[in-house]
């Protein structure tokens, strides 16, 4: 069952990047207290989610912030070695937060499980992006397979 605007998102450990390695981060440490904008992308380093997914969401850091978004984060079913390594490539300097959910737990939990097999890329996580209050989700903007556009930055920065 997909997760649906008034549900809290379920506990789970994301693998982040740090300067001195990975950071695992629970749920509740990304989300608790915070107003937060959650994009996810089907995989790190793939055409669409490198050219224009998150470098919107990295350029308008600022716009979310003057719009009282506490966070941006990104997450992906790929490991946090990845998650850091596509941050490094994309010039990432703290605009985003990164999320691995290298096991595809959250992306199964919150029921926007891709299956990308016929791709040779398994399970994924759908494109979507939600707003998250305080661990519970205010909006919920899920694309249709193969679209880019409800889940882009400057769509969410609309709804805000």
């Amino acid at each position: 069952m997909t997760i649906q605007p008034g549900d809290k998102l379920p506990e789970v450990k994301f693998s982040s990047p740090a300067e001195d390695g990975l950071k695992p981060l629970t749920t509740s440490e990304v989300f608790a207290g915070k107003r937060v904008v959650l994009f996810a992308v089907p995989g790190a380093f793939t055409p669409t989610c490198s050219a224009r997914h998150l470098p919107g969401f990295r350029d308008q850091a600022k716009a979310f912030a003057f719009k009282n978004i506490d966070v941006v984060a990104c997450t992906s079913v790929n490991d946090g070695f990845v998650m850091k390594a596509w941050a490094k490539d994309q010039g990432l300097a703290g605009e985003v937060l990164m999320l691995g959910d290298g096991n595809g737990e959250f992306a199964e939990k919150v029921g926007l499980v891709l299956d990308a097999e016929g791709f040779g890329m398994g399970k994924r996580s759908q494109r979507y992006a939600m707003i998250v209050n305080d661990g519970v989700v205010e909006k919920l903007f899920i694309e249709a397979p193969g679209e880019f556009k409800v889940s882009s930055a400057d769509y969410v920065l609309e709804q805000l």
